[in-house]
């Protein structure tokens, strides 16, 4: 609030006379909101530009549009003009304001003088409109990891929906348009840490679902610039920090258990989509057979396997790191295989899995009862449990929300910045997100969970997927272009509709251009 008034201080103080001048009081200048809805009629543009100026991130490219704008209006068109109100990021406007005589140009054509403007003109006004779809409605997305193998690939890229659980309003104000944390070729950090908006989100088309894909911000991300990690902790924003993918097999209220691999919820094993391939490690028995990368390949099996003596059974065998139950079915239909086995990575429990206590001990492939906390939800708190709540109170709650809180436990009681704690009500929705690929991904299991405040969208679609193990020519996996993340059933590419339709779209555009030509 304080930086939104200080601003309208600058800008009254530095445009007061291009009001004046346009036969408007000066003080309008310094009113909110009605100072930007006159200066639209001023600079003889819509009205609407003024919702543009309270957009994060949009605003700062508005900003450049106005200033460049409202000299124009007054006559100075000049490239040098245009040149230094955006080198002095507007205060340019306070030399013309005090020192040049100003004569308003009313009605003015909005047309650009020159190429070169009409070119500045319509970069700016793509940019404004790839920043604004980028940032409220739909987001560009790769799968860098294997960690939802065989669901995405590796290689795949994604449109991530803004608009199905809400587009949520950047938090950091002032940052580059169209890029995440880390400006590309500079390698440098694409925002400033200061200042922090409020989180706020608009109502969405649905509520995160359980076996939903969801993109999110790694709530304990401390990367400096993806991926240029310097090795020191930088607390990042929470919009700035990196963007993961992972299924949600866990919602707020849920009670979650892991039982040799396979998720629990409230005590029942989890259903799965018939969409998800869930990848195990196992251990085959094999009748000495040697299986080729190619051969593997196509029974589905690419993320490693071994051949050669099972040491515990001397007898000849295959460890698999990660395959799909189909896959595995696939090989046993060949006759090969004489016994399989899941493997269950269970070290007896580690702190290195959450909830890091080393009283629970949990480990990859077993988890022990835990609630995943829902917003208004209030639940016991104790020296056994808090260490379950710990982050969520301290920095999801705490720091994230501008608030100080700091646990304590001396003895077996817990204290909240110096209270007694015996119960907390959680201010907000929690989820537990896994990999796909179980033996193969870092998720909830290693660092807890998930805020809603991180959540940033959802998978729609795949338009493009790229082989990185295949030659150049091949490959693109035309089978997975414009195929649909979600829904039933195997797959199916749009990819042929969509050309349809874009030659459609410059055919007709061609025909309406050409009789516009002819009446004029």
């Amino acid at each position: 609030m304080i930086l939104f008034i200080v601003l309208q201080i600058v800008h009254g103080a530095g445009t007061w006379k291009f009001y004046k001048t346009a036969g408007i009081n000066p003080w309008v200048a310094f009113v909110p909101i009605y100072n930007a809805m006159t200066l639209m009629k001023i600079i003889n543009r819509s009205v609407w530009w003024t919702v543009l100026l309270f957009l994060p991130v949009v605003n700062l490219i508005m900003f450049i549009v106005i200033w460049v704008e409202l000299l124009r209006s007054f006559g100075f068109n000049r490239a040098l003009d245009t040149t230094l109100v955006i080198l002095t990021f507007g205060l340019y406007l306070y030399y013309v304001n005090y020192t040049q005589p100003l004569t308003h140009i009313e009605n003015r054509s909005l047309k650009p003088r020159t190429v070169a403007g009409e070119w500045t003109s319509s970069i700016l006004f793509a940019v404004v409109a790839a920043t604004i779809v980028h940032t409220y409605v739909m987001q560009p997305f790769i799968i860098p990891t294997p960690s939802l193998e065989k669901t995405l690939l590796t290689g795949d890229f994604l449109f991530v929906s803004k608009f199905h659980y809400g587009p949520r309003f950047p938090m950091t104000p002032i940052a580059a348009p169209m890029v995440h944390d880390t400006i590309p070729v500079l390698k440098v950090k694409s925002y400033l840490d200061r200042p922090q908006l409020p989180y706020l989100r608009l109502p969405g088309l649905s509520d995160v679902k359980r076996n939903d894909i969801v993109v999110f911000n790694w709530p304990v991300d401390t990367v400096n610039t993806y991926p240029y990690n310097d090795g020191e902790y930088h607390y990042k924003p929470i919009d700035k920090k990196s963007n993961y993918v992972k299924r949600c097999v866990g919602v707020p209220g849920d009670t979650l258990s892991i039982i040799k691999g396979r998720v629990h919820i409230n005590g029942e094993p989890l259903d799965l989509p018939d969409r998800a391939k869930i990848q195990h490690s196992y251990i085959l028995q094999t009748k000495g057979v040697q299986y080729t990368e190619e051969q593997m390949r196509a029974y589905g099996i690419t993320d490693g396997f071994q051949q050669g003596q099972l040491v515990e059974k001397d007898v000849p065998g295959m460890t698999i790191k990660a395959a799909t139950e189909e896959a595995i079915a696939r090989m046993e239909a060949d006759g090969n295989i004489v016994s399989k086995e899941q493997v269950v990575f269970s070290d007896g429990g580690s702190q290195r899995y959450f909830p890091y206590d080393g009283m629970v001990a949990n480990d990859y492939d077993n988890f022990k009862p835990f609630l995943i906390p829902k917003e208004g939800m209030t639940t016991p708190i104790t020296f056994q449990n808090i260490d379950f709540y710990k982050r969520i109170i301290e920095v999801y709650e705490g720091y994230e929300m501008g608030i100080s809180n700091t646990i304590d436990i001396r003895g077996n009681r817990v204290f909240l910045n110096g209270t007694p704690l015996t119960e907390y009500t959680f201010l907000q929705n929690y989820y537990w997100l896994m990999g796909d690929n179980r033996h193969n991904s870092e998720d909830s299991r290693i660092w807890g969970y998930v805020p809603e405040t991180h959540v940033v969208g959802k998978p729609v679609f795949i338009w493009m997927s790229l082989d990185q193990t295949k030659p150049f020519f091949q490959m693109i996996r035309s089978e997975r272009l414009f195929t649909t993340v979600n829904g039933s059933g195997q797959p199916r590419s749009y990819f042929v509709y969509v050309v349809v339709l874009l030659i459609a779209y410059f055919v007709i555009r061609k025909i309406m251009k050409n009789r516009k030509a002819k009446k004029e």
